[in-house]
C-alpha cells in the first residue's frame, strides 16, 4: 500500500515538474510585463481612450477603442469605473462596449502567459480578443443607437496602488501584489494538469476537442463557462490537452468563452446591465466563442 502510494506520487511530481518548468517562464514574463504596464503605462492608455472624443471618427472608432482595451492592465471591477466616466463625458457606447469587451477577453499579462501555448495561438488569442472588441462595438452600435445598452451610476475611479516616489520599489510592490494574486491559480493549475495527465487517457481529449472540429469548438465552449476560473490556472490544462488533440479552434472557444463568463467578470458586467442586457451579453459572448472557434478549425 505504502509503496503504491509513494510510486503514484512520484509519477504526479514528474507530470507536476515538467509542467511548472515548462510553463513558470511565460507566467514570469506575464507577471512582469503586466506589472510594468500597470506602473508606467496605465494612465496614458486611459488618456488615450478618453482623447479619442476630440476625434471625427464615428464608428472606426472601435478599432483604437478595442486595442486600448487589450493593452488595459485593470480587472473589470477597475474597468467599470474608468468606463463609467469616459460615458459621463459623452463617448459613444459602441466605442466602450469595445474597450470592456477586449479588455475582457485578454490583457498584456495574459497575452504574454499564452505564448506557452505557441507563438500561433498567442497571436491568434491577440486577433479574436480585438475582432470580439470590435464586433461588440458593431452590435451595440447596430442595436442600441436610440437607447442606452450600458446603465452607469454614479462609480468612484479605483484608488491607485501604484504610488510610490521611488519608481523601481512601485514596480517591485506592483509584481509582489499580482503574484500573490496569480500564483496561487498557476499552481493550482499545475497541479490540476498533472492529476489529468496521470489519471485521463488522452484519446478523450483528442476524441472530444480533435476529431470532431465543429463538436469540439461547442464543447470547449461549454466548458470554458463553469471550469474558467483564472488564465494563470487555466494555460498549464490548455497545454496539455494541445499536446493530445485538442484542435486550435477548441482552445480558442475555451479561451473566449472562459473570461467572458468568468464569475468575476459577470458579476462586474451586470453592475452595468439590466436583466434583458445581460443576457443579451451571455448569448453573445458564447456564440462568439463557439463560432471563432468553428472558423479557425477550418483554416487553422
Amino acid at each position: 500500500m505504502a509503496e503504491s502510494i509513494r510510486r503514484e506520487f512520484i509519477y504526479l511530481w514528474y507530470y507536476f515538474d515538467i509542467q511548472f518548468r515548462q510553463i513558470f517562464f511565460y507566467w514570469a514574463l506575464g507577471i512582469f510585463i503586466g506589472s510594468v504596464v500597470s506602473v508606467f503605462l496605465k494612465k496614458q492608455i486611459h488618456s488615450r481612450m478618453a482623447s479619442l472624443q476630440d476625434k471625427k471618427i464615428r464608428l472606426w472608432g472601435i478599432l483604437p477603442a478595442s486595442a486600448l482595451g487589450i493593452l488595459s492592465p485593470l480587472c473589470m471591477y477597475g474597468t467599470i469605473p474608468i468606463v463609467a466616466s469616459f460615458s459621463k463625458s459623452g463617448m459613444r457606447e459602441d466605442w466602450i462596449a469595445a474597450f470592456m469587451m477586449s479588455s475582457i477577453l485578454l490583457n498584456p499579462q495574459l497575452l504574454f502567459y499564452s505564448f506557452a501555448l505557441g507563438t500561433e495561438i498567442a497571436v491568434l488569442r491577440l486577433l479574436v480578443s480585438f475582432l470580439g472588441g470590435c464586433i461588440a462595438g458593431i452590435f451595440v452600435y447596430l442595436f442600441f443607437r436610440k437607447r442606452n445598452f450600458y446603465e452607469f451610476t454614479e462609480f468612484e475611479l479605483p484608488e491607485n496602488r501604484d504610488r510610490d516616489s521611488n519608481l523601481f520599489l512601485r514596480l517591485l510592490k506592483n509584481i509582489w501584489r499580482n503574484v500573490k494574486i496569480t500564483f496561487p491559480y498557476f499552481l493550482l493549475g499545475v497541479l490540476l494538469t498533472a492529476l489529468y495527465q496521470r489519471y485521463i487517457p488522452s484519446q478523450w481529449v483528442s476524441g472530444l476537442f480533435g476529431s470532431n472540429r465543429g463538436l469540439g469548438a461547442l464543447m470547449a465552449t461549454a466548458l470554458g463557462v463553469p471550469l474558467y476560473t483564472c488564465g494563470g490556472g487555466t494555460i498549464p490544462l490548455i497545454s496539455a490537452w494541445l499536446g493530445e488533440g485538442m484542435s486550435k479552434g477548441s482552445a480558442m472557444a475555451f479561451m473566449i468563452a472562459g473570461p467572458a463568463t468568468k464569475l468575476t467578470n459577470l458579476g462586474a458586467v451586470k453592475i452595468v446591465l439590466g436583466a434583458r442586457n445581460f443576457m443579451m451579453y451571455l448569448v453573445f459572448s458564447v456564440l462568439m466563442a463557439t463560432v471563432f472557434g468553428l472558423v479557425i478549425n477550418l483554416f487553422f
